[in-house]
């Protein structure tokens, strides 16, 4: 079948947006060909994507060759179900939807901020605390936000908000697209990340 565009990408908001365009916009880096594709916000968020996703991407079966739904855990309406659990009742209502072996659920848990937090200087950039005193990772720590011990903040969404005010910057998408466009892919080992990444690979890696 010929195909209109690569892939179809349905997430839960405006910063999934931002951030899975950084993302794709980073073919080698994630080591796959150059592919063409759209990313479409559900009008109800985390939970339509978890209950309703199969019935938004139906229409785009024979369109586009292969779809994500991308989706926070903390929030969906499954939070007592493993991220594994979610995703994989997702899947099997896409597959019955038409796009059986085409498709994947990608949950992070908790939220998409859990991607943000890396040990990459670009972060702190975006942030906006750039050569600021105390360094960021100290403030959150000296604050609450970060336990000593753990690789990113057990909140992360809720570190995000409070570093942006504290510096007195707003909250915008922008933010997130200019770090998933510059921070190393390596640098993450989120879970939810690595199966973006790896099934990206397997559908499209370059020849």
């Amino acid at each position: 079948m010929e195909y209109q565009k690569d892939l179809a990408v349905l997430v839960a908001d405006k910063n999934m947006v931002f951030s899975i365009t950084g993302i794709l916009q980073r073919p080698e880096a994630l080591g796959i060909r150059h592919i063409s594709f759209d990313i479409y916000p559900h009008p109800e968020n985390d939970p339509g994507c978890f209950f309703r996703g199969h019935d938004f991407l139906r229409p785009f079966v024979n369109k586009f060759r292969h779809a994500f739904v991308i989706l926070d855990h903390h929030g969906c309406g499954k939070e007592t179900r493993t991220r594994g659990q979610v995703e994989k009742d997702i899947e099997k209502r896409l597959y019955t939807s038409g796009w059986e072996g085409r498709a994947a659920a990608i949950v992070i848990d908790p939220e998409l901020e859990n991607w943000l937090w890396s040990d990459s200087p670009e972060v702190d950039t975006a942030l906006g605390w750039k050569g600021k005193s105390p360094p960021l990772r100290t403030w959150l720590k000296d604050h609450g936000f970060h336990e000593t011990g753990l690789s990113k903040p057990s909140q992360p969404k809720e570190a995000v908000e409070n570093a942006l005010r504290e510096v007195r910057k707003p909250r915008s998408s922008s933010i997130y697209f200019q770090i998933a466009e510059k921070v190393s892919f390596k640098r993450c080992q989120d879970p939810a990340f690595l199966k973006l990444k790896e099934t990206l690979i397997q559908w499209f890696k370059t020849i």
